[in-house]
């Protein structure tokens, strides 16, 4: 039994409401801001209640207007985020476990050096190996397409080595069952370890997909065209579009937007996310 110590319950409470109040402060900030107008920036400083133009600047933005003054069109970056972070998130999961069931269920010559190969890769992020990467994408005529925004982004070693790890759990008595009753090898990945590994791969989705979706310093390397433009690095581009005027109650609203996607993905499957953290069990 765990003995009760009010002292230590509440500096525990304390750490925690710290801890939520430095996460949640620039949030807090960002949706303020966005309610202000213009003029409320002038001053340099940053209002930290309501003001009374939320309605006219989310309008403003959800309606294109702010296209009229340079900045990139709102509603287009928000779909070439979610069409990059889509196919990051799928991409990933299906080169994934389609290598961690070969490197699992095969037997073949140097099986284990190509997972390591593949597993060495966590120590080359892109902002590593972005000039030779860039270098192969311009070379390919990827530049300014979805191609060049996804392709790079697709391989993970990370879910590799997860699925990797769930499939070693599996028992190989459930192997032996589907090979007598003559399954073959697609047919046991499909009908086996796929429904098998669907809380896994819920949760691999969930973070994925959030990593496509912040993806910062790629898409403003490769784009410049504003068809191509992300959300994220079209923010900050917004924010240069037109400098003559504050504009930061735009931006801001912009950052607001930015942050549903995720927050909505996150929301709806947080069951099945946490769930596939944590079962171990098969």
């Amino acid at each position: 039994m765990v003995e009760r110590r009010p002292l230590l319950d509440l500096l525990a409470h304390a750490v925690l409401i710290l801890g939520v109040v430095i996460v949640a402060f620039p949030v807090w900030v960002a949706i303020v801001a966005s309610t202000h107008p213009a003029e409320a920036f002038q001053t340099g400083r940053i209002p930290l209640w309501f003001g009374d133009a939320a309605v006219a600047n989310y309008s403003l933005m959800l309606g294109g207007g702010l296209s009229n003054m340079g900045a990139p069109p709102l509603a287009g970056m928000m779909w070439n985020s979610l069409a990059m972070a889509m196919i990051i998130a799928l991409g990933k999961i299906a080169i994934s476990i389609t290598s961690a069931f070969a490197i699992v269920y095969f037997r073949f010559p140097f099986r284990m050096f190509a997972f390591w190969c593949i597993f060495i890769t966590l120590m080359l992020p892109v902002e590593v190996r972005i000039l030779p990467t860039f270098k192969v994408v311009a070379d390919l005529g990827m530049l300014n397409s979805y191609a060049g925004l996804t392709i790079p982004l697709i391989a993970s070693a990370t879910a590799t080595f997860l699925f990797r790890q769930v499939f070693l759990t599996i028992p190989d008595e459930l192997l032996e069952a589907a090979r007598i009753d003559g399954a073959g090898p697609f047919r046991f990945f499909r009908d086996m370890l796929i429904p098998l590994s669907r809380t896994n791969i819920a949760a691999l989705f969930v973070i994925l997909f959030i990593y496509g979706w912040n993806q910062y310093l790629w898409p403003l390397l490769i784009t410049t065209d504003e068809g191509y433009y992300t959300i994220v690095a079209g923010i900050k581009r917004m924010a240069e579009a037109v400098d003559a005027n504050p504009i930061w109650n735009y931006v801001m609203a912009a950052a607001v937007l930015a942050m549903l996607p995720p927050v909505v993905v996150v929301i709806l499957m947080q069951r099945v996310f946490v769930k596939g953290l944590i079962e171990t069990e098969k």
